[in-house]
Parts: C-alpha cells; sequence; structure tokens
C-alpha cells in the first residue's frame, strides 16, 4: 500500500461546502462498499492495527488535546484514549459483526449490513477518545466513516483520525475508510449530515448539534444534555462512597457528561459525609465561599463556559477564595433546591450538595431536579438496601443508573458492566432516538431471511457459509427437485454466460462511479 493512500485526504475546496462534502461522502462510498464483502478474519486485523496504533500514541494525543482545548487532565485524557483503542478491542474483540447468524428453531437466517457511510461529530470536551471510539466502531461494523471535530480541538483530532486511518489501510482496509474535516465549518457540517451520501449520523457534543443531527433528514444517533443527580443514605459505606464521588468528580476535570452535578444525601449521614468528602479530597465550601461560587460561576443564570474542564483550584481563584493543595473537588451545600443555579449541569469539579430528611425525599427531589435539565441521561446512588436502589431506579427518568461506583466511568460503561461508550443515548425522555450506550451494533442491522414455520418446510442448514462470498449454485450442480439432498451454496458459477453478464453489469456500475465522482470534482472546480 504506497503512502498516499495510507492517509486520510485533505483538500482545500474553497468556497463550496455542498461540493467538498458531497466528493468526501462519494469516496468514503466506495470504501464502504468494498469494506463490507471483507470476511470477519480481515476486519480483525484491520481492527486490531487501529487499535494498537491508537493505544500507542494515547498519551501524546491526551497532551495534544488538552494543550489545544485548556481543558481536562493529561493523565486522564490518556486512560480514556487507551480505554477507546485496545480497552474497545478488549471488550467487543469476541464479538462477530461480519458473519451470518442463524436460528434454526425459529427459521430465520440473519446477515449482516452495515450502515455505510457514517458522518460523525466530535466533541471538544473529549475530542480524541471519541474521535478514537466512532473510528473503532466504525472499523469493526465494516463501515466508513468521516469525521468532523469540533473547532476548538480539529488539530488533535484530525492527527488521531489520520493515525488510525494509516494502520488500518496498512492492514488491508480499503483507502478512505477513514476521512476527516480539517477546518470545520457550520455549512460544511450542514452539508455532511444532510447529504443523502450520509447514512447515519453520529452526534456527540452540545444540544444544538444534536438537534441539527436530527433535523438532518438523514438517521442520526445522538445525545442529550446531562444533570446526573446522586443519592447516598444512611445504608452506604460513607468512606467509600466519598472517595469515589470525588474521584469521579475530578476524573479529567468533570468534561465527561456522566459526571455528578449534585449530591443529596440523607440527614443523618450529612455531617459525616461531609467530613468523608473533605477527607477523600474535596475542599467543603462555607457560605461565603459557597455565593461567592455561586455568584462567579453563574453570571447570568448560566453556566460560565470558561470554567468547563478548569481545575478546582484555578475555579476558586476565579471565585475570591484558595483551597489548600491537593483539593480536587469543590462542594458547595446550598438550602433551597428550587431555582438554585447550582442544581444545573457543571462540566467542572464543583459539586453542589443538598440534604434530605431520608432516601423517599432524595428520590423525589432527584426526580424533581431531572425535570430541570438531564431527564433521560443518568443518575447515581449509593446505598446497601435493595428496595432504596430499585425505588431510585424506577423513579428518576433516566436510562441508567449506577450503584456503588462513581458516575463518570460507571454509566460510562468503563467500569460497571454497561456498554462501554462515548456516547450516551437518552432515550425518549431526553428526546434521543437511543435508549442505550452507543456500541458497534448500533452501526450494523440485519436482514432476516424467514422460511415458513410450517412443519413440513425444511430450514436449510447454513453452517460455515459466508454471506459476501456465496454464489448461487450452477444449474448443472442442483439437486433435482425429488431429491433431498441440499447443495452447499459455495460453488462458483460455471455457466459463463451468467458470468459474462455479471461481469458487464460490474463493469456498467465502475462507469458509473467514475463518470459520478468526475462530474463531482469537475463541478467542485469549475462550478
Amino acid at each position: 500500500m504506497s503512502a498516499r493512500r495510507a492517509q486520510v485526504r485533505t483538500t482545500d475546496w474553497g468556497p463550496d461546502p455542498a461540493a467538498h462534502a458531497r466528493t468526501l461522502l462519494e469516496r468514503a462510498r466506495w470504501a464502504a462498499d468494498e469494506f463490507a464483502s471483507f470476511d470477519r478474519a480481515r476486519v480483525d486485523r484491520i481492527v486490531r492495527a487501529a487499535a494498537q496504533a491508537g493505544h500507542d500514541n494515547a498519551a501524546r494525543y491526551a497532551e495534544w488535546a488538552v494543550r489545544e482545548t485548556g481543558l481536562g487532565v493529561v493523565a486522564d485524557k490518556t486512560t480514556k484514549n487507551e480505554a477507546c483503542s485496545l480497552g474497545l478491542l478488549a471488550r467487543y474483540g469476541d464479538e462477530d459483526y461480519v458473519g451470518a447468524r442463524y436460528d434454526a428453531d425459529a427459521k430465520i437466517l440473519e446477515i449482516p449490513r452495515p450502515a455505510g457511510v457514517v458522518v460523525a461529530l466530535t466533541p471538544s470536551t473529549n475530542p480524541v477518545s471519541t474521535v478514537y471510539f466512532k473510528v473503532m466502531l466504525a472499523l469493526m461494523t465494516r463501515n466508513a466513516i468521516v469525521i468532523s471535530p469540533h473547532p476548538a480541538a480539529k488539530a488533535a483530532s484530525a492527527d488521531a483520525a489520520r493515525t488510525l486511518n494509516a494502520a488500518a489501510v496498512a492492514a488491508g482496509a480499503p483507502a478512505d475508510v477513514v476521512q476527516v474535516v480539517d477546518e470545520p465549518t457550520i455549512p460544511l457540517v450542514d452539508a455532511l449530515i444532510t447529504d443523502p451520501g450520509c447514512s447515519v449520523v453520529l452526534a456527540t457534543g452540545g444540544t444544538p448539534m444534536v438537534r441539527a443531527a436530527y433535523g438532518s433528514g438523514n438517521p442520526a444517533l445522538g445525545v442529550g444534555p446531562g444533570n446526573v443527580p446522586v443519592l447516598v443514605d444512611a445504608t452506604a459505606d460513607l468512606v467509600a462512597a466519598a472517595e469515589r464521588i470525588v474521584a469521579s468528580k475530578a476524573f479529567d476535570n468533570s468534561v465527561l457528561c456522566t459526571n455528578e452535578s449534585v449530591l443529596l444525601a440523607e440527614e443523618s449521614i450529612a455531617p459525616d459525609l461531609l467530613r468523608a468528602l473533605d477527607d477523600a479530597g474535596a475542599h467543603v465550601c462555607d457560605p461565603v465561599e459557597r455565593d461567592r461560587l455561586r455568584d462567579w460561576l453563574y453570571p447570568e443564570g448560566r453556566l460560565r463556559t470558561a470554567a468547563i474542564g478548569r481545575d478546582a483550584a484555578w475555579i476558586a481563584e476565579q471565585a475570591g477564595f484558595r483551597v489548600r493543595p491537593g483539593k480536587r473537588v469543590l462542594v458547595a451545600p446550598f438550602e433551597r433546591p428550587f431555582e438554585e443555579p447550582l442544581t444545573q449541569e457543571k462540566l467542572c469539579p464543583v459539586l453542589g450538595f443538598h440534604t434530605v430528611a431520608d432516601a423517599a425525599g432524595g428520590i423525589r427531589l432527584a426526580r424533581l431536579l431531572l425535570r430541570g435539565g438531564g431527564r433521560g441521561h443518568s443518575a447515581a446512588i449509593h446505598s446497601r438496601d435493595r428496595a432504596t436502589v430499585m425505588a431510585f431506579g424506577a423513579a428518576v427518568e433516566v436510562m441508567r443508573v449506577s450503584v456503588n461506583v462513581g458516575a463518570s466511568l460507571g454509566s460510562s460503561g468503563f467500569e460497571t458492566n454497561l456498554a462501554a461508550t462515548m456516547t450516551i443515548g437518552t432515550g425518549f425522555t431526553g428526546r434521543s432516538s437511543l435508549g442505550e450506550n452507543l456500541e458497534p451494533r448500533h452501526l450494523v442491522q440485519y436482514t432476516r431471511v424467514a422460511y415458513n414455520r410450517d412443519a413440513g418446510v425444511a430450514f436449510d442448514d447454513f453452517a460455515g457459509m459466508q454471506p459476501w462470498t456465496v454464489r448461487p449454485t450452477p444449474p448443472a450442480a442442483r439437486p433435482a427437485a425429488h431429491d433431498t439432498a441440499r447443495p452447499d451454496g459455495v460453488s462458483h458459477t460455471a455457466d459463463g454466460r451468467a458470468a459474462g453478464r455479471e461481469l458487464d453489469l460490474l463493469r456498467e456500475e465502475i462507469r458509473r462511479l467514475v463518470r459520478a465522482e468526475l462530474h463531482s470534482v469537475l463541478g467542485a472546480h469549475h462550478g
């Protein structure tokens, strides 16, 4: 494979975003059509090569992303990059998204069908890990992918895409299986997600981006905003709960949307929990500090974006007070939860804290707080009472609840057995078509070949057959109508005329695609 073919294509397309988008998508369609014929062994080689390249560069891209965006913690971004490369391979490597499945009892044959061309929008908060994640999912399911990164993280994101693409192509993937937009603009993103050449949009980012994806006219998998309430009841291990909550809230300076936003503590254990939080590395604000923090963090009732992804000491200094070295989270107790800005989503290490009379009151308040933002997303609870856990899960309107684990890595599936993901579906409640953690199976669908369920109609034996290489059995080799033997279906046709017709059709399809690409390229330069 030449060095030229192993690179992600980038071109200066001037002022015509529609032509640029169309050409990216047409190249991706060529790659997707070729990739769809690969068997599992070829796909596995490609996926392993890309995962290894991502893991080898995890620390370099973590440092680059923090330097470019100013958000987060290098060590934690390294962890996420590793989790979204070899970590994803470990989680999903044994799954088969390529071979046919069949159920002899139901008499159904299922043939996998990749989405085709994925357009992936990635955020500034988790830039490289999301690029890794979406590229890995696309490669596992034989899809081509075009990445449009957030402008604030475009350099690190584009280079990461090139690295994974080079490894994939060197391992045998089609050229252009991974492409990236170097200079993302709103018109170009709009052209990509609305073009008929886009098979599905994967949108991870702010609410306007996700709404645009759902309004594109193409299939879309997007997410809604989080605002995670966490309940700690009197049965919880307070020391363990405090350590887990602080570690979760401090992880990458809270840029994961699954991080805890408001802590609700039963009154009987609230003082002990606050002491445990302090011991675990949190700074518990006094009323004066709390008011200064609120005033700086929410100057007009909305979160100051400069705080996103910044560390606790920096935020405290901006708000007008200092914290001791080693304090990683600011805990802000408040009395009146309604119309309190500190109950809003906070992508920074600031944690609201409110005392409730009992677990039932905490459950009611968590439900009410989610009505103000974060419905469908995530919640967390620390408890050893199974009835409280179930009541909490039944009442809060979210699609995932993390139990006795930090919410950041619990709800995202890296410290629980939920699907490991960088894209959190919020379900119908959160106005999302996806109610689960996004995983590879969401990028492949199945054609179901269903036989007559009458017991007198036999279901064929498809064991060992590959759907993308099988050819019809030639007439001379077929059994007679009365013959009970079934053809194996894997021999190549011996009918010269049929083969000639198939070759003619293939040539005509190639001519059509070449004409379409030439028309697009010439139109981009001369239209």
